[in-house]
């Protein structure tokens, strides 16, 4: 059973519905066969934080979403554009066309293939940390997070687990897998109280680009169904 790239992202969206915060007390070392010495959890953070510095970065992406109750398992594709802070265009290229675009306020839905428009406001959806927004201002991590070591994996990566203080239905935990060479996140696992999955896995990143806000902006075309969001 398929199902559309939007109920993708919208459980990516209730994944991440709660107020966290970060444990500062917590920071084992964790080893990389590619150095002498192991890093810190903070090390690692401040690392991931100089390299996401730059005022933004576009990415490819594979989306895998598992929702356990109804057995349905599929996959999307496209590119990321992300802009700080809280500027994000999800381009949507398998299996549907789709656009997710917000400019940190608002927010767009675009459905070229259904003619159809979603509209809503950007911190019903991405305010404190929800959705992927941490990408577009990587401090989140330390401000909203416990960060705690992650299942071992592969050697060249560092893995952390983020936990929310407060536990809910929507959220148990985020994986995070970061290479040990570039400190990219090149993974992001999120995972709920009822086994749903939704697993990111980005690559080829630019850094360093000089995005125009145009980009994280939407003009609504003529003739297409328009729908609000609560």
């Amino acid at each position: 059973m398929k199902f559309k790239p939007i109920l993708y992202f919208l459980c990516i969206l209730a994944f991440f519905n709660v107020p966290m915060v970060f444990g500062k007390n917590i920071s084992p070392a964790l080893t990389s066969p590619d150095r002498e010495s192991p890093l810190s959890i903070d090390e690692i953070v401040q690392r991931v934080e100089k390299r996401y510095a730059g005022s933004g970065f576009s990415a490819r992406f594979v989306q895998e979403s598992v929702l356990k109750a109804m057995d349905i398992t599929d996959k999307a594709s496209g590119k990321i554009y992300i802009k700080r802070p809280g500027m994000m265009r999800w381009e949507y290229e398998k299996p549907d066309r789709q656009i997710i675009i917000t400019d940190g306020t608002k927010l767009w839905i675009y459905r070229p293939e259904d003619n159809q428009v979603m509209v809503g406001k950007a911190p019903s959806f991405f305010g404190e940390g929800k959705g992927a927004n941490f990408l577009s201002d990587i401090k989140l991590l330390k401000k909203n997070f416990f960060i705690l070591p992650g299942k071992k994996g592969r050697n060249d990566h560092y893995n952390l687990k983020l936990l929310p203080r407060k536990k809910t239905l929507d959220l148990t935990g985020i994986d995070l897998s970061i290479s040990s060479k570039t400190f990219d996140i090149v993974q992001v696992i999120t995972t709920n109280v009822y086994g749903d999955e939704t697993r990111i896995t980005l690559r080829n990143f630019q850094f360093k680009q000089d995005l125009e806000d145009s980009l994280f902006s939407f003009k609504i075309p003529p003739g297409v169904d328009l729908m609000q969001l609560e």
